[in-house]
């Protein structure tokens, strides 16, 4: 191998050519994601790999008429901290379109409907070690639920109070450190490009989403009965 044999002369854009797995070995199984090794083909050496199969998700950059960033208080175990995001859920309702969800996430953590919804932007949470994909979409014209958020969360999801922040000053909480989560990070940082670009580069709500299809095509998803939680 050379040096210029590292310089890459395609297209800059990901692309699903998944390599051989010759063998899996299944070593956790939970209710909402599992973890198995699996010894892959390089060609010219093997390895193996611990990877997290996760269900995938969904994330909802919510604005107001004023444009401000809707955000939930949420207490998040693994970090031991209460972070800022938006609402967000498990892709764990079998055959629910991405964008329903994001519309019933919507109601259940934040009582709001949304008129208008659109694609904001699609991540790899943690590509080292997990299958997590997310698509972060973009809700506007909303209007507050009669009842409001029906009160069926349990533990993290029992107390969710809700922020309003304008996007000017959320783009300033993610670039000076103050909020950490990943579908805050990504989601206000692309509204605030977006909205720069006029929105035309919105996708529509029904999108395809290429990289979901390639995980579920390789089995790269974990599949998890939803319980109502």
């Amino acid at each position: 191998m050379t040096p210029d044999s590292e310089e890459w002369t395609g297209p800059v854009e990901d692309s699903g050519e998944a390599l051989p797995v010759l063998d899996r070995q299944e070593r956790f199984t939970g209710s909402v994601w599992s973890v198995v090794s699996d010894r892959v083909d390089f060609g010219a050496v093997q390895a193996v790999r611990d990877v997290q199969l996760h269900p995938g998700a969904v994330a909802i950059i919510a604005l107001d008429d004023a444009e401000r960033v809707l955000l939930i208080r949420q207490y998040r175990h693994p970090v031991g901290e209460y972070l800022f995001e938006p609402p967000a859920g498990l892709l764990d309702a079998p055959g629910e379109p991405a964008w329903r969800t994001a519309a019933r996430e919507l109601a259940e953590e934040a009582g709001f409907e949304a008129r208008q919804w659109d694609v904001l932007v699609d991540v790899f949470l943690s590509p080292g070690g997990s299958s997590e994909a997310i698509r972060v979409y973009l809700a506007r014209d909303l209007r507050r639920m009669p009842a409001g958020r029906e009160l069926t969360g349990e533990a993290e999801e029992a107390h969710l109070p809700r922020a309003w922040v304008p996007l000017e000053e959320a783009r300033d909480l993610v670039l000076t450190g103050r909020i950490g989560s990943p579908s805050a990070v990504v989601g206000i940082l692309a509204a605030w490009a977006a909205r720069g670009e006029g929105w035309r580069t919105l996708r529509p709500a029904d999108a395809p989403w290429p990289a979901r299809a390639h995980l579920l095509a390789n089995d790269r998803v974990h599949e998890r009965r939803r319980t109502g939680a």
